[in-house]
């Protein structure tokens, strides 16, 4: 009998180009951890939940990069970063769908699509 197969959480990389610069991004502003960092300062992890996300100074991953993260209120999320005066490339909207999305740019331009259950 075959058994079927499993799938982990994908890991999206993002193309930056300032490491720094975007590590004080996402942990600063987006609530971010650095789970750790290549000894070459080239690339790097950071978390929040279960999200993951890599950052690769201009080796892999395309510029202006977007990926979707399913999370469990975007409005809490979108009052926490108006705090932090994070620059909201879109406010929470409901789209038909079935999400309730935010979208936040990075310094580099790629864009996290925040998504939660429509209101």
């Amino acid at each position: 009998m075959k058994t079927e197969l499993t799938f982990n959480p994908a890991t999206p990389i993002f193309r930056v180009g300032d490491l720094d610069v975007s590590l004080r991004f996402y942990v600063e502003q987006l609530g971010f951890r650095i789970d750790w960092r290549g000894d070459e300062d080239l690339f790097a992890s950071v978390s929040r939940g279960r999200c993951t996300l890599f950052l690769c100074v201009g080796g892999q991953g395309h510029p202006g990069g977007w990926i979707w993260v399913g999370m469990s209120d975007v409005d809490e999320l979108h009052a926490e970063l108006r705090t932090k005066n994070v620059q909201i490339r879109s406010e929470p909207e409901n789209y038909p769908w079935g999400s309730r999305e935010m979208h936040v740019q990075d310094p580099d331009g790629n864009v996290i699509r925040f998504a939660s259950d429509t209101t």
